[in-house]
């Protein structure tokens, strides 16, 4: 990256030069875990935990280090694995590479996509269960929080097959225990799995799904993959083999006409029933806000799938995994558009305040005069790519977007208020944001970039680079008093 500095990674010793054509990913969720465990980003947590607020607190408060395995958890023989892709280094560490690959991994997956591979036996089905199932008994769900309306499984990533298309679909979806055999799910507007849920409701049958927890990496950021950069006939299994570079692996669900990944931890099979609903919610949101109480579909679970020994995963609503997994998507995705719409484009940075959704650092290089302008279009052009993005920064690229000082400083010393500053009023964003009405707010862009003849009188004082020797620095105070007679 061009800039000052260079924030750079831990695991640098380690980084690969990909090239993305013919380059395999291991992204299975085991094989993951293994290479988080070896690098230090996975510890475990070895005192009883009780999954009634206890274990979903810890997280809280451990959120943004190393994934967390609950090795006891009262009343359940099944580990729980949280805070799994809450940083930087942790989706480093899963994925072997560091995150700039990552996003690029991310944006091959629709140009190749590679369709599943059927096995006739899988992993996730070397237990079934078909009678007496009772989720709150089998599963370590969490309570989240004490003001949620229950516990929630919150790391199940649905997978539906398009009733009319015959299209596979993969979306993260919370699932609020309803007792025994019946979970309640929201649909939202405009998501691909309310589509078919409706289709479903047009054609009178009950819609088949699968909820699988612990699922492959790649399905993981294709389930997390949105709105235009995911369009609806494209088959997001196809997609998910297409990040990785390897088609899925795939087995017949046992009570379902559907294909389920063959290496999930649990698979949970059942129906959305499109004559009964259930109150679901409140449950603690990625904003830090209760989603209020509303009407859903009830899921009816017909089988309980899983391996020997099966690994549970669950995900903070109001934590830092639920963010960070979108956050490389929703960069490549916005790079995808960017670079293409306007090319001075170099690097863009979803920030961590703005829970890598509302705001974007974009930071650009031009080269000659006529370029002068085309930061501005960037900001529309990146409001325009993601919906739900309010708050857009243009800086130059000697600014490091990565580091919050830098790009304040581009703002202290490169930001006119009464000139840089763009206002888009009446837009569409989240309605999740509780100041919008409804989701409507005015975006704010903010150009903090210099005019191409004006590049030279802007330029930062440089300092020779040199080499410091680890043995050249002593933090010993006794030394520090010796050289100074003190």
């Amino acid at each position: 990256m061009a800039g000052r500095g260079h924030a750079g990674s831990a695991l640098e010793v380690w980084e690969t030069t990909l090239t993305l054509s013919n380059t395999v990913l291991d992204t299975r969720f085991r094989a993951a875990l293994g290479r988080m465990a070896d690098r230090g980003r996975l510890v475990t947590y070895t005192a009883p935990a009780d999954p009634y607020l206890d274990v979903a607190g810890i997280m809280k408060k451990l959120d943004g280090g190393p994934a967390l395995l609950f090795a006891k958890v009262d009343g359940y023989d099944m580990p729980v694995v949280g805070n799994l892709l809450s940083c930087q280094a942790n989706v480093e560490a899963a994925f072997g590479i560091d995150f700039r690959g990552v996003r690029e991994f991310i944006g091959r997956a629709l140009g190749e996509p590679k369709p599943p591979v059927e096995v006739e036996r899988a992993p996730a089905q070397e237990i079934v269960h078909t009678h007496d199932i009772d989720l709150a008994r089998m599963l370590p769900a969490l309570q989240h929080t004490a003001d949620d309306a229950g516990r929630y499984i919150t790391a199940g990533i649905v997978i539906v097959k398009d009733p009319e298309t015959g299209i596979y679909n993969a979306s993260y979806h919370r699932l609020m225990l309803a007792g025994g055999n019946r979970a309640g799910i929201q649909l939202d507007f405009g998501r691909h799995l309310r589509l078919a849920f409706e289709r479903a409701q047009k054609a009178g049958r009950h819609l088949p799904v699968a909820a699988c927890i612990g699922t492959d990496l790649a399905l993981h950021y294709t389930a997390a993959t949105m709105g235009s950069q995911m369009p609806e006939h494209a088959d997001e299994l196809a997609v998910a083999g297409g990040l990785c570079g390897r088609p899925l692996s795939v087995v017949k669900a046992v009570t379902q006409d559907l294909l389920v990944p063959a290496e999930s931890e649990i698979v949970l099979e059942g129906v959305l029933k499109i004559d009964e609903e259930v109150m679901e919610g409140p449950f603690g949101e990625f904003v830090g806000y209760l989603a209020p109480a509303d009407p859903g579909p009830v899921f009816e679970v017909s089988a309980v799938t899983h391996r020997a020994k099966p690994i549970y995963h669950a995900i903070n609503g109001y934590g830092r995994e639920t963010v960070v997994l979108r956050k490389y998507v929703l960069e490549a995705s916005l790079l995808k558009v960017l670079q293409s719409a306007v090319p001075i484009v170099v690097d863009a940075e979803m920030t961590a305040g703005g829970l890598h959704r509302f705001h974007a650092i974009v930071q650009v290089r031009k080269t000659g005069p006529t370029h002068d302008g085309l930061q501005r279009n960037a900001i529309l052009a990146a409001f325009g790519a993601l919906k739900d993005l309010d708050l857009v920064i243009v800086v130059d690229d000697d600014i490091d977007i990565r580091d919050p000082a830098d790009v304040e400083y581009a703002l202290a010393t490169r930001m006119e208020a009464s000139k840089d500053i763009v206002l888009v009023p009446g837009a569409r964003g989240h309605e999740y944001v509780r100041v919008s009405n409804g989701g409507i707010r005015t975006k704010l862009g903010i150009d903090a970039t210099v005019p191409f003849a004006e590049k030279a009188r802007f330029a930062r004082c440089v300092f020779k680079d040199v080499t410091i020797a680890e043995t050249a620095i002593s933090a010993d105070p006794a030394v520090a008093r010796r050289r100074l007679d003190l």
